[in-house]
């Protein structure tokens, strides 16, 4: 997988806003890709040094029609990166 694709966009919320004061950043994934390819692509698109990624899978959203229940949303890739101390992203966050 190239490292292009393997970041797809940030999450900007109210918690992801909290955690970036500390030194957090989170972004949505390609299900395919590993924690190591998540460290390298963040690295190598922000040149920032990386501590640690954690990554989780969400649950797709489904809704019910009657008796049938309905997948609307398919499940995504969510990662959490903690970059190093005095590390920032500051052009990719700051106009959003």
């Amino acid at each position: 997988m190239h490292i292009y694709q393997v970041l797809k966009r940030p999450i900007l919320t109210e918690k992801t806003d909290l955690q970036r004061d500390d030194n957090q950043y989170v972004f949505e994934v390609d299900r395919r890709a590993n924690k190591l390819q998540i460290k390298e692509a963040v690295e190598t698109v922000f040149d920032v040094e990386v501590m640690a990624v954690n990554t989780m899978i969400m649950k797709p959203r489904r809704r019910q029609l009657g008796r049938k229940t309905i997948q609307t949303r398919p499940a995504w890739k969510r990662a959490v990166v903690t970059l190093a101390p005095g590390e920032r992203i500051q052009d990719f966050f700051e106009g959003v």
